[in-house]
């Protein structure tokens, strides 16, 4: 696997920001928040959307928190107590049970009969190091991902803190962005039941490789015209001063 965009951090960083509306709501979304854009872009602007429960409002309010953290400290190399942090932002105001810390109990998953193992604190702190090493930044973000999605470390949020942290990878290595476009999200999901019940990630991470990345192939060329201007207005500072 390769990289489908090289970027600078500080390039990455400025298109997450510059699409964390888009990013929200397409997250919103896969997690059963029926929400438009629209509504998303009120929320993320601090006005209440017309119909919608508080639970959901607080949970994209959450989104828009857990976003903004990641690119403030996107020059972080992710680990457990990181990731924790992101489902402790995404689970805050009763959005989620225990927020930020390990499952200690089972759970069931909607649309199978699979049951995800209790987990163990030293186990993920292992197998999170062996991702790690992974040296395609894309790779790596993607199989963390789907890691996390399956092994369900937290009571709820497991998937919105599986993106967030799979994207902070993406954005710590300027490889763009993951999320996943609405008319790709019922083939997803559909795919990660068959993940979950065979721990076999080829096919969902093709679909993630080919569909779900964004990113801008900067290619800037030098500006002479700006250059020059720029000189006259040094050369015209500099005669006022005289």
């Amino acid at each position: 696997m390769e990289n489908k965009y090289i970027m600078s951090r500080k390039d990455n960083i400025m298109l997450a920001k510059r699409n964390i509306v888009d990013s929200i709501w397409k997250s919103a979304n896969l997690e059963g928040i029926a929400v438009t854009f629209p509504e998303t872009e009120m929320i993320f602007d601090g006005l209440i959307a017309k119909d919608m429960i508080i639970k959901d409002v607080n949970a994209i309010i959450n989104l828009k928190k857990a976003w903004e953290f990641i690119t403030d400290y996107a020059d972080y190399s992710i680990d457990y107590g990181y990731i924790c942090m992101i489902n402790k932002i995404v689970g805050s105001d009763n959005v989620t049970p225990y927020a930020g810390y390990m499952r200690t109990a089972n759970v069931k998953m909607g649309g199978t009969e699979w049951v995800p193992e209790i987990p163990n604190e030293s186990t993920v702190k292992e197998e999170l190091e062996e991702i790690k090493k992974i040296e395609n930044a894309t790779e790596q973000a993607i199989t963390l991902m789907l890691y996390l999605m399956r092994s369900q470390i937290f009571y709820d949020g497991n998937k919105r803190t599986a993106m967030l942290a799979a994207n902070q990878v993406m954005i710590h290595n300027g490889a763009g962005i993951i999320s996943i476009p609405l008319e790709e999200q019922k083939n997803f999901r559909n795919e990660l039941v068959k993940f979950y019940e065979t721990n076999d990630m080829s096919e969902i991470k093709k679909i993630i490789y080919d569909k779900c990345i964004d990113g801008i192939d900067f290619n800037v060329k030098e500006n002479k015209d700006l250059l020059e201007f720029e000189k006259k207005l040094k050369e015209m500072k500099k005669s006022s001063e005289i």
